[in-house]
């Protein structure tokens, strides 16, 4: 309903756009997408149910991999099916409080990947370093601690995202030009100053990134003091080669934070990028759409 200055309370729906610019294709563009999320889904739940069946995976690399793996099922599972529903379907509307949920889903467990595998990186350095005490510094209890302690961090911290949101006026404008709800995008349409929220989410995201990144920093230079320290060659392969495909993950997730959240984030609010041609604009929400889509899929 609009009030007296024109503005919503909150609009009933919103419209997501897709992928711009490629309108008259996607219906050919959504098969890949669909193909690397069943994918994504079956491997997933692959991993989870041989770690479930083997109690010899009981182990703390493993717990933390499961976590992973679920983290990934619910990101994925957040965009993915909407994406292919306006791909195929062209189903663009999406009712105002599930895109809230989308917005809390996403960066909550986009915020618990980093945290488990900053845990991942812990338990590297432990198994590395310490060995013979691993199973009792890092027990079960512990790793189940841990998983615990990204969740609620992940959780409570991105919920004021939605609760603040959730309490200030709409402009008319209704359309998202992306695929999926994030927080950036809605914040956009407010007709009311955003910078506490700005200000809020440039926090959140720098705090728990950069505490991560700090965290696993310390722990892989500790282990690889620890691994040029050993007698042979062959030792050293061996250790370094349990934290290679953990390298990848990380790499891989915090170069689409950095490509998400500052390089397309900083961009798309400058005075510059409101004088871009619209072309250029197409490609910037392509290359986020993307980037959306490896984080969520990158197991």
């Amino acid at each position: 309903m609009f009030t007296s200055r024109n503005i919503f309370a909150h609009p009933e729906f919103f419209i997501l756009l897709g992928i711009p610019g490629l309108e008259n294709s996607q219906v050919w563009i959504a098969f890949p997408f669909y193909v690397m999320y069943i994918v994504a889904v079956m491997g997933n739940i692959i991993i989870l149910h041989i770690i479930r069946i083997d109690r010899t995976l009981h182990e703390p690399m493993y717990l933390f991999l499961a976590m992973l793996a679920v983290t990934d099922l619910v990101l994925s599972s957040a965009t993915q099916p909407k994406l292919l529903a306006i791909l195929w379907f062209h189903a663009r509307e999406i009712e105002y409080h599930a895109c809230l949920i989308q917005v809390f889903f996403i960066h909550a467990f986009s915020s618990v990947e980093s945290g488990v595998l900053m845990s991942m990186a812990l338990d590297r350095y432990v198994a590395i370093c310490f060995p013979l005490r691993h199973s009792s510094i890092l027990p079960t209890s512990a790793v189940m601690k841990l998983g615990v302690a990204v969740m609620m961090r992940g959780l409570l911290w991105v919920s004021h995202f939605c609760f603040m949101i959730s309490r200030m006026p709409f402009c008319p404008n209704r359309a998202i030009p992306q695929s999926y709800c994030e927080h950036r995008a809605v914040l956009k349409l407010l007709c009311a100053d955003t910078t506490v929220n700005c200000g809020y989410g440039l926090f959140v995201a720098f705090s728990q990134s950069g505490f991560d990144l700090m965290v696993i920093n310390i722990s892989y230079m500790m282990i690889l003091r620890a691994v040029f320290h050993l007698p042979s060659g062959e030792a050293c392969f061996r250790a370094f080669g349990t934290c290679a495909s953990h390298i990848c993950v990380i790499l891989g997730f915090f170069f689409n934070i950095f490509v998400v959240d500052f390089v397309i984030g900083a961009g798309s609010e400058s005075d510059v990028w409101r004088k871009t041609d619209h072309s250029l604009k197409c490609c910037h929400s392509r290359l986020e759409i993307m980037s959306r889509f490896v984080e969520s899929v990158e197991i």
